[in-house]
């Protein structure tokens, strides 16, 4: 597990220059994602895209468990009720249906969760609105305190805001 540092900074080229210096120390372009005001020039960061800026992750987790959910029930009913070969309880139909429910209810609900916007960028809005960029920085562990502390010394005119604990691999 990764954590996921925040960085406020104020304007393009501040936010370049960051840029900049965390691929010179070695962060993976891939892992620094930037946010800013709807409409932008981002040229030159690398710049969130929906697995960041949406709440897509959590909308799909959310419906796999409630697909999953109707469908071992749907299967249950309907293996109990309708055996399709002889008259004993037929559960294979209740996982398969099970299976199924999870993955329509996962794509369904990522489909929707895709177009809301993320809980985690809530608290940021109002700053990205007035021209601040968002600097999000995915990093092992034991490189978080090297990091902040190159971004505070480098950056006085960035603001730092704050970590999150545990970022899944793909986000």
């Amino acid at each position: 597990m990764r954590r996921r540092i925040y960085w406020l900074m104020p304007d393009l080229a501040s936010a370049r220059q960051a840029m900049h210096d965390l691929v010179q120390a070695r962060v993976d372009v891939a892992r620094i994602h930037f946010a800013g005001p709807e409409g932008m020039d981002m040229t030159g960061l690398h710049t969130a895209n929906v697995w960041q800026t949406s709440d897509v992750v959590h909308a799909a987790k959310t419906g796999w468990v409630i697909g999953s959910a109707c469908g071992m029930v749907i299967g249950l009913v309907a293996g109990l009720l309708f055996p399709i070969m002889g008259d004993d309880p037929e559960w294979e139909v209740a996982v398969l249906l099970g299976v199924l429910g999870g993955v329509i209810g996962a794509w369904s609900a990522s489909m929707i969760g895709i177009s809301i916007p993320s809980t985690r960028l809530q608290r940021f809005e109002g700053a990205m609105a007035e021209g601040r960029i968002l600097l999000m920085v995915d990093l092992p562990r034991s490189r978080v305190q090297d990091i902040e502390a190159l971004l505070q010394t480098a950056h006085p005119e960035a603001r730092f805001e704050g970590e999150e604990q545990q970022v899944p691999a793909f986000r």
